[in-house]
């Protein structure tokens, strides 16, 4: 059985069934490339909200 929605529908429709959930919060972080011969890249965005890194320390500011 299909629900007739798309990967990406179904990811946002996730994240925005938290409580409080804004569109911010449904923002894509990454993006996937498939360089084909089993090659992917995975990059964070620029733009991500979200990045990873260890929580304890303080972000780097921004020089832009």
């Amino acid at each position: 059985m299909t629900d007739g929605m798309t990967d990406e529908e179904k990811r946002r429709d996730q994240l925005l069934a938290a409580p409080a959930a804004t569109e911010e919060d449904a923002a894509p972080r990454i993006d996937v490339t498939d360089r084909g011969d089993g090659i992917t890249r995975i990059d964070v965005r620029d733009d991500a909200v979200v990045r990873p890194g260890n929580p304890e320390e303080e972000p780097e500011e921004d020089e832009s």
